[in-house]
């Protein structure tokens, strides 16, 4: 029998560092600078472990009630499987859990619709983040968990 896929937050950034490396800086460009941005100590981070290893990360900067959802990252080889979605409904409804009241997240442009079906709104203009078109978009947590 194959085991499916396990999301747990974890302390061990080991595997979403290099996650985030492959997508951000080997897929997208990003500079290691503008990748490793010293927050980390800061955030909460979740990973997303398939039969083949880690697959996915993402990783929230607490600011009060609010939760800033970053370097939300999906491998190549898993995307367009539903983990990155399955991976965002587990962090929201932990997030809800211990009493955020709303996520907030800066959008590739291209991930708007990604976003969105996950209840997201989009507010603001475009705008650059490390070469990138990004949006801001935000979500209540309350009708989570």
């Amino acid at each position: 029998m194959t085991e499916g896929p396990t999301i747990e937050e974890v302390t061990d950034l080991a595997a979403p560092l290099a996650i985030r490396a492959a997508v951000f800086i080997g897929e997208q460009n990003v500079s290691l600078a503008d990748e490793v941005d010293g927050r980390d100590g800061d955030c909460l981070h979740w990973l997303v472990t398939d039969p083949e290893g880690p697959v996915a990360t993402l990783r929230v900067l607490p600011k009060g009630d609010v939760a800033k959802i970053q370097r939300v990252a999906v491998l190549r080889r898993a995307r367009g499987t539903g983990l990155g979605a399955a991976l965002m409904r587990h962090a929201m409804a932990a997030l809800a859990a211990r009493g955020f009241r709303r996520a907030t997240l800066g959008a590739q442009t291209d991930a708007i619709g990604f976003y969105a079906r996950l209840g997201f709104v989009a507010r603001g203009p475009v705008y650059d983040d490390a070469g990138i078109p990004h949006r801001d978009m935000d979500r209540d947590l309350g009708a989570i968990g």
